[in-house]
């Protein structure tokens, strides 16, 4: 790790880490360097876990020996003051560390449904002594069973975050977002999923919704969730119990798009009761792949 001191918010070494909270600046300047930013120690610990570069890292000092464990020789770290940490990325950083990350590059879709594991489900007869109920038991108890979820247009980073952190918890396989989706290497996606975007596979996918085939023609049965007229329960669709599945959640004030909602294999809805009539994308992911994992 080679530690350098700057006490000058202006200082020319630290660009990456200017005015971060100036979101359309951030999208030019990442995709342009090709970088990311993790926030805290636990989120920059996942990144580098999960085979990530480091760029440099911004510290303050009171975090400096955590960090110091965890980056790899050669690492160029710059300490800084409290005051300069905040005049500089124009917000207080999250437990004092912050990394400039060179982003991966996204597998194409196909190569990345390819790559997919899928999910056993085993029966296991503890203490069985009747040799008739063993018999019966013999109905095929193991099935291959693959989840993706596709974001549709979601623009807010908080729930894009949010849906990453579910995808993990809940098993889902892999995540695709469409062209007009925030970005999930965002800084705050990044914080609200833990860094859990580091350890779903994920991609774009650039062709959409006609991208959609490619799912498909690997066995996907694709459904959206919608409040739209005509649509099967989640219990209806669980208790098809596809081995593939595609889930696909629309945007936070439309919801799917028409053209879409038109190629779907199924249209899905959850009942909602207490004058309620939907939930936030993010807690309706989350209740769907609890329901369907």
């Amino acid at each position: 790790m080679h530690l350098i001191a700057v006490d000058d918010p202006d200082d020319p070494r630290l660009d990456d880490y200017r005015s971060l909270t100036d979101v359309a600046l951030r999208r030019a300047q990442e995709t342009e360097r090709g970088l990311y930013m993790a926030e805290s120690p636990k989120v920059i610990e996942r990144a580098l876990a999960a085979g990530h570069r480091p760029r440099s890292v911004l510290v303050q000092q009171k975090w400096v020996d955590q960090v110091r464990v965890m980056v790899p020789d050669g690492t160029t770290v710059f300490v800084v003051p409290d005051a300069v940490s905040e005049a500089l990325t124009g917000f207080a950083v999250h437990r004092g560390a912050l990394a400039a990350m060179h982003r991966p590059e996204l597998p194409s879709v196909s190569r990345l449904v390819e790559g997919l594991p899928v999910r056993s489900r085993v029966a296991v007869l503890e203490g069985l002594t009747d040799h008739a109920n063993v018999r019966y038991s013999k109905t095929p108890q193991a099935k291959n069973r693959s989840r993706i979820a596709i974001l549709e247009d979601v623009t807010d980073h908080t729930n894009v975050g949010a849906l990453f952190r579910s995808a993990a918890a809940l098993g889902v396989n892999a995540v695709l977002v469409t062209p007009d989706c925030a970005d999930p290497l965002y800084r705050r996606s990044v914080r609200v999923s833990m860094g859990t975007v580091f350890q779903v596979p994920w991609t774009r996918i650039p062709e959409w919704p006609s991208g959609m085939d490619v799912l498909k023609d690997a066995g996907y049965v694709v459904a959206g969730m919608t409040l739209g007229e005509g649509a099967i329960t989640l219990d209806e669709l669980v208790a098809e119990d596809h081995e593939r599945l595609a889930l696909v959640f629309g945007s936070e004030g439309f919801g799917i798009t028409a053209r879409t909602d038109a190629l779907l294999d199924r249209r899905v809805t959850i009942p909602m009761m207490g004058g309620v009539d939907s939930l936030n994308v993010a807690a309706a992911s989350a209740v769907t792949f609890y329901a369907t994992k």
